[in-house]
């Protein structure tokens, strides 16, 4: 996984977690919701690029 992805995935993973705190500050279950998404995408993302690593070594 190259360092730019890595930003990337992390940035994703932080802006999902605040978008899922300032739903629940806010009770805003949808926003709540596309935090929780914008966090699954970046796991998932992440463990994708984990994967080729493991098959390119």
């Amino acid at each position: 996984m190259s360092a730019t992805d890595k930003i990337k995935n992390a940035a994703q993973d932080l802006t999902g977690k605040a978008k899922e705190a300032a739903g629940k500050a806010t009770d805003n279950e949808e926003l709540q919701a596309e935090g929780k998404a914008d966090q699954a995408k970046a796991d998932a993302k992440k463990t994708g690029e984990n994967i080729k690593d493991v098959f390119k070594n």
